[in-house]
């Protein structure tokens, strides 16, 4: 089962660099990630997000070759598999964007916006989705980032800890 943890940064841009820094340690095998999504609210007020997994892309490429091979069948029938193959890449690709643009895989995406909705204008969070992590080598990579945990789904011991190891004042103790 996966961990969700938010933190919350003073830049705009550090949420993302943290983001870059997490998966070159998941590229190291000390953590593995299910799901990304940093949040962005400018000076302005308006929230961005950026999805770490485009499912709308990944939905179109798979749509693309599975229509593909469809339409070559099918156009071999008809005696024409060029055509069979354009037509059928063409509906495999809108197909396939369709069914991943309604897909909601991982972080909910209502919870996102309505934290987002909550951070300091000219401030960023990443909300992150962590299968497994070696703590002890992940944390002193992104210490330096200044991160304050906003929400976790960890036990209340655990995110003390977290919270601790990364250097954040507890409310309590302020």
């Amino acid at each position: 089962m996966s961990d969700l943890v938010v933190l919350g940064f003073d830049g705009i841009g550090s949420a993302d660099d943290v983001l870059t820094k997490l998966r070159s340690l998941q590229k190291e095998n000390l953590l593995d990630l299910d799901d990304a999504c940093v949040v962005i609210r400018n000076q302005d007020g308006k929230v961005q997000l950026k999805q770490a997994v485009n499912l709308t892309a990944i939905g179109a490429a798979h749509g693309m070759r599975t229509g593909v091979l469809v339409g070559l069948l099918a156009g071999m029938l008809i005696l024409n598999p060029l055509a069979g193959m354009a037509l059928g890449g063409l509906a495999g690709t809108g197909m396939g964007a369709l069914s991943g643009s309604l897909v909601d895989f991982g972080i909910n995406d209502d919870f996102i916006k309505s934290l987002g909705q909550t951070l300091p204008n000219g401030s960023s969070a990443l909300f992150v989705l962590v299968k497994s992590s070696t703590a002890d080598k992940v944390l002193p990579e992104i210490e330096p980032f200044k991160p304050r945990v906003l929400k976790t789904s960890l036990s209340n011991e655990k995110e003390e800890k977290l919270k601790a190891a990364l250097g954040c004042v507890s409310p309590a103790a302020a």
